[in-house]
This record gives structure tokens, C-alpha cells and sequence, in this order.
């Protein structure tokens, strides 16, 4: 789905000067708040085996009788896989991004604050994919890998070189993110390692969303009635995804569990089916807003369990 041309004339030169006041703005804040999570994380620090990585009530299988079967320290250990899962899937998200974000770059004038700012943003998304990929090790987690369906779609979406879905997917994925990690930072009950990766994360991906949301604005504005109608169905095929991809099927064979059973179990869950519609209220907010989600597919979003 190649993106549409520019517009021209007086409206296409204020669209580029607020674009490049907000690239401004953007690499004023990454200057003065960006964390080497290296230093800044204390690695060496024990992982206690009964802290909880994510608050009860948001484990998959929280309030099932599987819950029941487990005794307070498995259920400990099924959060920390759980977010260990969702940490790998965020590297493979990230990954997916940069590469689309280096591809903008590419089509663009680097003399912009614009294009200088989305180099600035792949720098945050390479220290982020190292602090995710030193938690999951920390965590005794298996594999920092995606899915084989993930990395199909990844390969998929970089064959595409859709940058307006790009930055739409990368909406969805870190207001969803966002709002989980934030949740975490409050909990003072929880791992103190996998609050310290999330605080970096909140600070520096707010950025990232500051900058990809006028962006969409700007591209969405420019598409026709029948790429919007496409691009909407795609969005929600993107968007449902990604959150199947954030609880691997070995988070459960970990926790000594049938992974069939537990993902039916999940499925069925009413808590985890609200976690992910708290989770996703921001991104679904901004997208009805703007005209992505429409009454058209609603359904499919309420399918995934994104929308109530």
C-alpha cells in the first residue's frame, strides 16, 4: 500500500513547520531525559523468586480454576513468564519498527529535525531491545524469539514498506504497552527489576507516540476513501496480532500446565479479556477519533477482545 503524494502549496509548508516545531520539541526532551538502561538498571540485583512481575489480576489466568491449581510462588513465576513473553514480543515489535523507521528516514531530508528525530527514536528502540533481552535472561525466561506466525507478519509488513502502518502499529503496540507498564510503576509490591524497565520505558516511549501520532494524523488525512477502507481492516488484523503474540504457549509449559487447556482458559477470561480492553483504550480512543475505527469494524476489534 504505497503512501499517497504530498500535499502542496501554503497547507503542505505549515503541515512540514509543525512537524519539524514537534521534532524540536521531541529531541529537546530526549536530551535531556534518555537512560543508559545498562547503568542505570541494577542487573546484579537477585530476582526474588515470590515477587510478582505484573499485579495479580492481569496474569492470563488469573480467577480460572488453573489459578487454583497453583500455589502462591507458581503463580509468581507465571507473571514473570507472562512478562517475560510480552518482553520478547516488545523486541520483536521494536525491531519491526526500526526498520520501518529507517526506511522513513531513508525517503527523507536529514538536514529536518524531523528525520533526525526518528534516528534519535531508533537509538531508544536499540538500548530498549537490550534492556528487554537482559530482563528475559534474568528472569530464567527460554527464548527472547518471536512466534513463527510473528515473524511472518513481520517479514510481511517489511515486503509492504508501509510506513503510515508502521506508525500506526507502533500507536497501538506502545499505548498498550504504555498503559501496562504504568500500572507496574505503581505497584510498589512488585519485582523491583521489572519496575526499573518499565519506568525507562514510559519515560522514553512517550516520545515515540508524541511523534508517531500527528504523523498518522498528517498521512491519514491525505488517503483516499478506499485505502482508508483497507487500511482499517488492516490495522485491526495488526492490532489483534500483536496481542495474541504476547503470551507465548511456553509461558504455560513453564508454569506445568497443558498449554491447549491454559490458552482456552485465557481465552475465556474474563479479567484477561479486561486487561486487554484497559490496556488498549488509549490507541482504540485515538483511532475513533480519528476515523480509523469505525461502526464497520467494530466488531473485529470487540473480536480481540480490545474493545468491550
Amino acid at each position: 500500500m504505497p503512501d499517497t503524494a504530498a500535499p502542496t502549496g501554503t497547507l503542505a509548508q505549515q503541515r512540514n513547520a509543525d512537524r519539524e516545531l514537534n521534532a524540536a520539541r521531541l529531541l529537546r526532551a530526549s536530551a535531556k531525559h534518555s537512560f543508559d538502561p545498562l547503568t542505570e538498571v541494577d542487573w546484579a540485583a537477585p530476582v526474588d523468586p515470590d515477587h510478582y512481575a505484573l499485579p495479580a489480576h492481569r496474569v492470563t489466568l488469573y480467577g480460572t480454576p488453573l489459578w487454583d491449581r497453583l500455589d502462591e510462588r507458581q503463580r509468581a513465576q507465571l507473571s514473570v513468564h507472562q512478562l517475560a513473553s510480552t518482553t520478547a514480543a516488545g523486541i520483536w515489535f521494536e525491531l519491526v519498527l526500526m526498520e520501518g523507521l529507517v526506511r522513513h528516514v531513508y525517503a527523507n531530508d536529514l538536514t529536518t529535525g524531523h528525520a533526525q528525530y526518528a534516528l534519535t527514536e531508533v537509538a531508544d528502540e536499540c538500548r530498549h531491545s537490550t534492556m528487554f533481552a537482559r530482563y528475559i535472561a534474568a528472569t530464567g525466561y527460554p527464548s527472547a524469539r518471536p512466534t513463527r506466525r510473528a515473524e511472518r507478519l513481520g517479514r510481511l509488513h517489511m515486503f509492504l514498506n508501509d510506513t503510515t502502518m508502521t506508525f500506526a502499529g507502533a500507536i497501538f503496540v506502545e499505548e498498550f504497552t504504555d498503559a501496562m507498564q504504568r500500572e507496574m510503576i505503581r505497584d510498589e509490591s512488585l519485582q523491583p527489576l521489572a519496575r526499573s524497565v518499565a519506568r525507562i520505558h514510559v519515560v522514553e516511549e512517550a516520545r515515540h507516540i508524541g511523534y508517531a501520532k500527528p504523523e498518522l494524523e498528517r498521512r491519514w488525512a491525505r488517503m483516499t476513501p478506499a485505502r482508508r477502507a483497507l487500511f482499517r481492516h488492516a490495522l485491526a488484523h495488526l492490532a489483534r496480532q500483536s496481542v495474541a503474540e504476547i503470551v507465548h504457549p511456553r509461558v504455560y509449559s513453564l508454569a506445568g500446565l497443558d498449554p491447549a487447556e491454559a490458552r482456552r482458559a485465557a481465552a475465556a477470561n474474563p479479567h484477561w479479556k479486561q486487561a486487554r480492553v484497559d490496556w488498549s483504550r488509549k490507541a482504540v480512543d485515538f483511532f475513533s477519533d480519528l476515523g480509523i475505527i469505525t461502526p464497520a469494524t467494530t466488531r473485529r476489534w470487540q473480536r480481540a477482545s480490545l474493545l468491550p
